[in-house]
């Protein structure tokens, strides 16, 4: 049979589960959050094999990009939950006195959870768990990229859940198809910007509400006040984390060309210490997922040393001026692997105008001691999120929400911002028994001055 085939009756017997009313008590769901952490632990080291099968991951990449992330936002989830499920006391007007305001979270429903390839367990995993947190259902489709690991999750999921909680398939055209078709409470989508798109249009014919995380290209600045060293080692360590297959991965560096020699033999140098002078051949180097997208990164530099057998391509820096960017096809879209322009300017100003003139990046970089630059950089580029001094770090905080702006997405999560996008916040109003005969008609003898003073001090 057909998996698609069976879609419409999941998602219907989703939604008796959770009209039950069985997903709301703080305690059942922290109960779901604790068994899904100790599933995971259980089974941490068969998912780093599963990584290792699909992308090539190292057991220590695994955990700390993948596994281990998951881990503490599950953590985190626990913890405060009770508290973010508390209705919350809010003021009142004036007006409305006798009466209290309150704010209740309430879970959207049964929500449609879209998870890509590259990070298979983490991007699916964690907005798993914060969808169950906020109380929801779920049905989570992951990509058909990564076989290994969407079968290790569905081992998880099998074992934790019933289908009419949550349920997991698999990728393909006509599974995508199927999904956007019904009706849905909430849609958590993971991507690209095509497919975000048009995820969003089919969404928008049922008017179902939508979290989009989406990509683009990340710029890094560089400035003249920067430490090339340090900038160096962390750009290399954030662009080649999974071979540079990543959503916030420093796709292009911007460098002051003052610097910009230093830097660059930097980054070399960078690249034989944490992979060493044959990166290829470096078992914790990892490799492209399939040949599909192998193929399109060697079109882009087929100067680029590679292993068609291993799929790896290896770490490669491509300077060029910023007047010549616009004709460099690599500048065009995402790059998504290891493949690094490294772009000399000779203004912050040029450099800021050239990201300006771009769609909004999911995240920006900034590495420079200038205090005046990093505030005007910040204030006047839109962007995701970022970091000053550091790449992609700023994923791993509980505390900061993630997500994009314009083209790299819409919604954010991660902590409580992940409950928060999963909750609708219901308003209610509980009001006393004493009255105001100001409101009600008829208002003619009520239109003097007198009465429209007191309604204005009542309102302001």
């Amino acid at each position: 049979m057909d998996e698609s085939s069976l879609i419409p009756d999941i998602v219907r017997r989703q939604r008796v589960f959770f009209q039950s009313g069985t997903t709301l008590p703080t305690s059942f769901r922290k109960k779901q959050l604790q068994s899904l952490y100790n599933t995971i632990t259980k089974y941490s080291d068969t998912i780093g094999e599963a990584l290792n099968a699909d992308l090539g991951k190292s057991p220590y990449e695994s955990y700390a990009t993948e596994t281990g992330l998951v881990l503490h936002s599950i953590r985190y989830l626990i913890r405060h939950i009770a508290s973010w499920n508390k209705p919350k006391r809010v003021p009142t007007a004036l007006f409305n006195f006798p009466s209290k305001s309150m704010v209740y979270p309430e879970p959207y429903g049964v929500t449609l959870l879209m998870a890509p390839w590259n990070y298979p367990f983490m991007l699916t995993m964690l907005p798993l768990a914060q969808a169950l947190c906020a109380g929801n259902t779920a049905v989570v489709q992951m990509s058909h990229k990564a076989p290994r690991t969407f079968a290790i999750v569905q081992t998880i999921i099998n074992e934790l859940f019933t289908s009419e909680y949550v349920y997991l398939c698999q990728g393909s055209k006509k599974m995508h198809t199927v999904l956007l078709e019904q009706e849905f409470n909430f849609i958590f989508f993971t991507g690209s910007p095509i497919i975000g798109k048009h995820v969003m249009e089919m969404a928008a014919k049922q008017l179902i509400p939508v979290c989009l995380e989406l990509g683009g290209k990340s710029p890094c600045i560089i400035d003249n006040t920067a430490d090339i060293k340090d900038a160096a080692r962390k750009i290399i360590w954030g662009k080649l984390i999974n071979a540079g297959q990543t959503c916030i991965a420093p796709d292009y560096i911007l460098v002051d060309t003052a610097i910009a020699d230093l830097f660059i033999s930097e980054l070399l140098t960078q690249i034989a210490v944490q992979y060493g002078k044959d990166p290829l051949h470096n078992d914790e180097y990892p490799k492209i997922i399939n040949k599909q997208h192998f193929a399109r990164l060697t079109k882009l530099v087929p100067e680029s040393e590679k292993d068609e057998q291993t799929l790896k391509i290896a770490p490669t820096i491509l300077p060029m001026h910023l007047e010549q960017v616009d004709k460099e096809p690599i500048m065009n879209n995402e790059i998504f692997g290891p493949l690094l322009p490294v772009v000399k300017y000779k203004s912050i100003e040029d450099a800021q105008a050239y990201i300006l003139s771009k769609p909004s990046p999911l995240a920006l970089y900034i590495f420079s001691k200038s205090k005046k630059v990093q505030n005007k950089l910040i204030h006047t580029i839109p962007f995701g999120g970022g970091c000053i001094n550091d790449v992609v770090m700023h994923i791993a905080s509980n505390h900061l929400p993630f997500g994009g702006i314009g083209q790299s997405g819409m919604g954010s999560y991660h902590g409580k911002a992940g409950f928060d996008t999963f909750t609708h916040k219901k308003s209610i109003l509980v009001k006393g028994f004493l009255d105001f005969p100001l409101r009600y008609a008829p208002y003619t003898k009520k239109y003097r001055k007198k009465d429209i003073r007191i309604l204005k001090k009542l309102e302001h």
